[in-house]
């Protein structure tokens, strides 16, 4: 049986990968707490340097390389790839000092509100033109933002944080067209040298929580390079796979785990007003799902 051009097999596969990657980056706020004491910047920068190594090694063991002689002879295409590497380090920083900080809610708002804001960048940015459908749906999110303004006595600055940077970056790795693993890679290595003297510099201050609070600790700072990459590797092989259409429909899966894990397992509080915004975010997503099914 043929599905959307791919054997069910294939889809199928495609599915499991989907699923897989979306509920491991869903799941993610039970990891970062495991790094405590480190702080934030220290766990950014030992993700960004095991990210390196993790996806040099994946690289290696399916012998994909020709991509990179490639890119560094396209000036143009490094320069959006340092810009995705410097956007996406926001995004990353954050979202650790969010889930460490007592925020893991808040930051599930980030990825619940970044399909409005991906739109409202296509208008503003690219000059895209929206159906009536799609500019309710940015009116209804401006909306709970500004609910979520009056509940939280400041904007949401943890969520609005983590929506533009994300997709921000998804506009500049659409201009960049790598694919995921060898988009990481070429992120990390941009990275790698500012990650490692920051923790050479900490190491040299004393200020170092690497290998001094217990092996096991230290190989949960290594592990934070697989928690970054395996998702990735799972996406990759659901994208090829699987229509867009479908991949727009489990995103949705990353944002409710999070705000699931906020409310039953971190016990954040959602005051009647928390919920009246994060119930008009979810009216206009409900509006842009049913738009891209019709």
């Amino acid at each position: 049986m043929q599905v959307t051009g791919k054997p069910e097999g294939e889809r199928r596969l495609g599915l499991l990968n989907g699923f897989a990657a979306y509920g491991m980056w869903g799941l993610v706020p039970l990891f970062w707490p495991l790094l405590k004491p480190s702080g934030a910047v220290e766990i950014l920068a030992h993700r960004m340097v095991w990210s390196l190594l993790f996806v040099a090694a994946a690289l290696l063991l399916i012998r994909r390389w020709a991509w990179l002689g490639e890119l560094l002879r396209q000036p143009r295409r490094l320069a959006l790839v340092t810009v995705a590497a410097a956007v996406i380090t926001v995004n990353w920083g954050v979202y650790i000092w969010a889930v460490n900080s007592g925020h893991v809610v808040e930051a599930s708002l980030g990825y619940f509100i970044n399909p409005l804001v991906t739109i409202a960048m296509g208008v503003l940015l690219l000059k895209e033109r929206l159906r009536p459908v799609q500019w309710a749906a940015v009116g209804v999110g401006a909306s709970a933002v500004l609910v979520l303004t009056i509940g939280y006595g400041r904007p949401p600055w943890i969520s609005l944080c983590l929506a533009f940077s994300f997709a921000t970056y998804g506009l500049v790795k659409k201009k960049v067209n790598l694919g995921g693993v060898e988009s990481l890679a070429a992120e990390s290595a941009i990275q790698f040298l500012p990650a490692l003297g920051y923790l050479m510099w900490l190491s040299a201050r004393g200020d170092s929580t690497f290998g001094t609070e217990g092996t096991g600790h230290a190989l949960l700072l290594a592990a934070s390079g697989i928690v970054t990459a395996l998702p990735l590797v799972c996406f990759g092989a659901s994208a090829i796979r699987v229509p867009l259409s479908t991949l727009g429909l489990l995103q949705y899966m990353t944002p409710v785990f999070q705000f699931l894990l906020g409310i039953l397992y971190f016990k954040e509080a959602m005051p009647p007003e928390r919920w009246a915004g994060f119930a008009l975010v979810w009216l206009a997503l409900a509006l842009l799902t049913w738009n891209a099914l019709r």
